[in-house]
């Protein structure tokens, strides 16, 4: 039987004491004390909020597991310095450890790295380690502009990312290429500057040969690869006025894109233009888009429907829902197998 896992979730129902201390950290920065002690934060409280929220609907559209990780909106790391990242990100990645902990046949970690637009990544890097190593997890979130909408970082081809790529080799997890809130008044965070976001990190690899250099660096562009697969034959040619090799080869062995695409027809063009080994299951429910759709009765974000109406055979339906998520996060596969699930 296969299993539906879902790659893209966020803890977007944290317990209120969680976001309090969040706007009493940005309180003391801006006035230049120290942040207050994090708060006690019980098991109980956790658990509500998941079995009110995530697990609720996990078992109403019957899927199976998620790949879990902070709320993408909130990392923020244009807000503060190296430091406030930091004590945010470590505090968001214990708080999913314990998630993972209490419900682990249902959820999995990815972590939030404390990036900041004048700081270096090795404080990333050692955030990275800690949750793979000591907590388990399968993987991260990499925003590729971490100043928030005003695209001032080098593009991911860039040395200025190789040492994470390196750690990310050394350990065999991939990056769900993902931004954060946005400052910039003209981009809407999840309407405009995610997709632009998506489409701009496609492009950035299009451009390089990053992965000539990583080849086993594995990267997920969400919301369904932003504008990329409904513009495919514009990246197919610009790669060939590029005199880069075709897409297929170049970056399509490495680059996977997720379903977070929110109507049928949407995920149809997604199956008909991007190779189904290419495609992994997602919702990023209960996030970006929580109502219902008038035009057929459903919540937007219920994708496993979008995937159960395609016209796809078996096999390719197992890939997307299971086995390609097995096969670019391997220590997920291995968590389970563990699980029994072979």
């Amino acid at each position: 039987m296969t299993l539906v896992i879902d790659c893209h979730g966020h803890y977007t129902t944290a317990p209120d004491a969680h976001t309090a201390w969040r706007d009493a950290q940005k309180a003391a920065f801006k006035a230049g004390e120290a942040a207050p002690a994090y708060p006690a934060i019980s098991d109980d409280e956790i658990r509500e909020t998941i079995e009110k929220n995530q697990l609720r609907l996990i078992k109403e559209r019957k899927a199976d597991h998620t790949i879990f990780s902070p709320r993408a909106s909130t990392m923020a790391h244009h807000v503060g310095d190296q430091q406030v990242s930091e004590s945010w990100s470590i505090h968001c990645n214990n708080l999913i450890a314990r998630v993972v902990e209490l419900f682990p046949e249902t959820f999995t970690g990815v972590c939030q790295l404390p990036q900041n637009p004048q700081s270096d990544l090795s404080v990333s890097i050692k955030e990275l380690r800690r949750c793979v190593e000591e907590l388990g997890f399968i993987g991260c979130n990499l925003n590729p502009d971490p100043g928030g909408g005003h695209f001032t970082s080098p593009p991911l081809t860039d040395e200025y990312w190789f040492p994470m790529y390196e750690a990310m080799s050394e350990l065999d997890v991939p990056a769900m290429i993902h931004v954060s809130g946005s400052c910039n008044p003209a981009q809407h965070a999840t309407g405009a500057f995610y997709i632009a976001a998506d489409t701009i990190a496609f492009m950035q690899l299009l451009e390089g040969d990053l992965f000539s250099r990583f080849p086993n660096l594995r990267f997920i562009i969400p919301h369904g690869g932003g504008a990329v697969p409904y513009h495919w034959g514009r990246y197919r040619g610009l790669a060939d006025m590029l005199k880069k090799p075709a897409l297929d080869g170049h970056l399509m062995n490495n680059v996977f894109f997720d379903t977070c695409v929110y109507h049928q027809p949407g995920i149809n063009l997604l199956n008909e233009v991007i190779e189904t080994k290419n495609i992994l299951f997602g919702s990023e429910m209960v996030g970006a888009v929580r109502g219902i759709d008038p035009t057929t009765g459903q919540y937007f974000d219920d994708t496993k429907r979008y995937i159960d109406a395609l016209p796809v055979t078996d096999e390719q339906r197992h890939a997307i829902f299971e086995g390609n998520a097995r096969r670019v996060f391997p220590r997920l596969d291995a968590k389970l197998k563990a699980l029994g699930h072979v």
